[in-house]
């Protein structure tokens, strides 16, 4: 299996009026074609910053980019922001967070659809148009023709992200990222959703980067796993082995979090005490060690790096789940 996208180093700093805020801090990640890998994590930890700083998506004279990132065999870090656009579509292309604010709400959606096919694809009209109808019917909209009339406003959250999916995947794009797509949806049309990309990834032979903060997300979608915290992968593993012998305090946590049909009605989910670091000041140890039942007096002195246990299965931690250490006395 080769390589698709491939970050080495990568480093994404905006500069603040409370100064430098190091948004990602050197993260190494290897995506193999064919493959679909998780990045997990709350809100804050870096991992949609690094999404699109992998596509060349933030702009502005307060960003700055550092590290190679190279996509299918192109170093895109090496490019012109011109030459990078020209990924877009046919090569990388991206499901946003929200599908309420993502679509264009004064333009017909089959206006939007037909847009890339004509813009990148040269399609003519009636081309594009036969083109939007078959990508309707392969996100599984009812009625696609009457659909091309009408406006996201009269469509639901669940419709209207069909509707980004299916312009996402219109120019049959290599590589996918799906960047909270369950986001503000209810658990039935997040399973749909889920189901639906997982089909079209494997229809299409894509590779997919799901982007999202539930660990129950990526359990059945995904062949790999990376845990962001703070800017860092703290963890990272096949999906399978990650659940099954998990090394990293904060993923316990977040797969703590989860809500078990096993729990009593009326109990209260675990949640994760405290917050993430300020980015703008980092403590000198562990991000996690805060907020971590497990922490010694090492994990507020020193920095942990990536360390691999077996199989690939990576792990940011001086004491990992699995070793015999006491927890911290509150």
């Amino acid at each position: 299996m080769s390589s698709i996208l491939k970050l080495e180093n990568l480093r994404v700093r905006f500069s603040t009026h409370r100064g430098q805020l190091e948004a990602v801090r050197g993260v190494d990640l290897d995506i193999q074609a064919g493959t679909s890998i998780g990045i997990v994590g709350e809100s804050g930890s870096g991992k949609t910053v690094m999404s699109r700083a992998a596509m060349g998506l933030l702009t502005g004279s307060n960003v700055t980019r550092d590290g190679r990132i190279s996509f299918d065999g192109k170093v895109l870090s090496d490019m012109s922001r011109e030459e990078v656009r020209n990924e877009f579509g046919t090569g990388m292309a991206m499901i946003f967070q929200d599908p309420m604010t993502a679509l264009n709400p004064v333009r017909r959606i089959g206006s939007q659809l037909q847009e890339s096919l004509r813009v990148r694809l040269g399609m003519s009209r009636k081309e594009s148009r036969a083109r939007s109808i078959e990508l309707l019917t392969l996100v599984r909209i009812p009625e696609p023709k009457q659909m091309l009339r009408k406006f996201p406003s009269q469509l639901s959250g669940g419709m209207r992200q069909r509707i980004m999916i299916a312009i996402a995947i219109s120019c049959n794009p290599k590589l996918l990222f799906a960047d909270e797509p369950t986001t503000a949806l209810d658990v039935t049309v997040q399973a749909q959703i889920l189901e639906l990309l997982t089909d079209l990834r494997q229809r299409l032979n894509m590779t997919m980067v799901l982007v999202t903060h539930d660990l129950g997300v990526v359990a059945g979608n995904t062949d790999y796993v990376a845990v962001m915290y703070a800017g860092e992968i703290v963890e990272q593993a096949p999906t399978t082995e990650l659940f099954a012998n998990m090394k990293m305090p904060y993923t316990e946590a977040l797969f703590k979090s989860i809500p078990n049909i096993q729990m009593k009605a009326g109990s209260r989910l675990p949640v994760i005490e405290g917050r993430l670091p300020d980015p703008t000041d980092r403590p000198l140890g562990c991000g996690f060690a805060a907020r971590c039942s497990y922490a010694q007096e090492k994990c507020f002195a020193e920095h942990p790096e990536l360390e691999e246990a077996k199989d690939g299965h990576l792990y940011r931690c001086w004491f990992p789940l699995g070793d015999s250490i006491p927890r911290k006395v509150s």
